[in-house]
């Protein structure tokens, strides 16, 4: 205790000798620059050396995600410094990304509404021993996008459900996106007009 004590006690001695010294001119000009210097690291330590770095977890903002400029903790992030779209990005203007099935009712799909900025249902689970089952086409997670041919992207759930229940054909073809919601309706997903087309199953879509 009486060691730190006197620590303590000789830094505040040799700073007040310090502070009513005279300096040279070539000292203030060094003391100058290693504050400027020293100004300039703090920023390099909040922001990274490239302003590009980590954030932390309580300043990180979805646009900070999509943009790469992801939290701390690294090896539990998806989406790498730097990168302008997630390492999982599913392009939902790509037909390959699509799945058709058609099954008779009972289907055995149990359904989820998405989030309601997005809109729209997805598979949420398929029961054991249903026809869906049986098909081994959908997948948990799938995204429903038409009824035959009507489009029900975005619908809220019961309308969009509705156009199952309807149907009166012996089995009913659906067309679920395999991938995110985000990647169907957020900031990079397909187009209106682009649904419109290869739901109605018109010319060729690119």
């Amino acid at each position: 205790m009486k060691t730190t004590t006197f620590l303590i006690a000789a830094a505040t001695t040799t700073t007040s000798v310090q502070a009513f010294t005279t300096l040279p001119n070539n000292a203030r000009l060094s003391t100058t620059t290693a504050l400027q210097m020293g100004l300039f690291d703090g920023v390099k330590e909040a922001f990274g050396a490239d302003g590009m770095g980590e954030l932390d977890g309580d300043r990180e903002t979805p646009i900070d995600r999509w943009m790469g400029w992801n939290a701390k903790g690294g090896e539990e992030q998806k989406v790498a410094v730097g990168s302008k779209t997630p390492t999982d990005f599913v392009d939902s203007m790509d037909t390959k990304n699509y799945i058709t099935v058609s099954l008779p009712k009972p289907m055995g799909i149990v359904f989820e509404e998405n989030d309601s900025s997005y809109g729209g249902i997805f598979a949420l689970e398929i029961s054991d021993g249903s026809s869906a089952a049986k098909d081994g086409t959908i997948k948990p997670g799938d995204q429903l996008v038409a009824v035959g041919e009507k489009k029900v992207s975005g619908l809220q759930f019961e309308d969009a459900l509705g156009a199952i229940i309807e149907s009166e054909s012996d089995k009913t073809k659906l067309v679920f996106f395999r991938g995110k919601a985000e990647f169907l309706y957020g900031v990079a997903g397909a187009s209106q007009e682009w649904l419109d087309e290869f739901v109605s199953g018109g010319k060729k879509v690119e």
